[in-house]
């Protein structure tokens, strides 16, 4: 059964690709630690995309989530697939896409 997070991970997929990245995996699992809802490349540039939808700002919206720990999460996933891959981790950056009420925010290399 999909998770209701997957549509709207498909819908920041197309976003992407409409803006030239190259899709090269999704939900990209490390153990425990952390997952990488989408890993993209642009140019010479890897891109790990976290996806937060919210059906509305009642409580979080989808940037108040990605507090400290899982910011400490995906730092360590990111750099285990970059050590795994071989991949230099001065090319890499981690965005963060937030969909509102279908409106598409895309925030480019935030700071873990």
């Amino acid at each position: 059964m999909k998770k209701s997070g997957d549509i709207w991970e498909i819908v920041a997929i197309k976003y992407l690709k409409e803006k030239w990245y190259q899709i090269l995996e999704t939900n990209f699992k490390f153990g425990i630690i952390g997952e990488l809802d989408i890993v993209a490349k642009l140019w010479n540039l890897h891109i790990f995309v976290e996806v937060k939808y919210r059906k509305n700002d009642r409580f979080w919206i989808g940037e108040e989530s990605i507090n400290y720990g899982k910011r400490q999460k995906i730092r360590k996933t990111i750099n285990y697939y970059c050590l795994t891959k071989n991949i230099d981790m001065e090319k890499a950056r981690f965005d963060v896409i937030t969909i509102l009420w279908e409106k598409i925010n895309h925030y480019e290399n935030i700071e873990l």
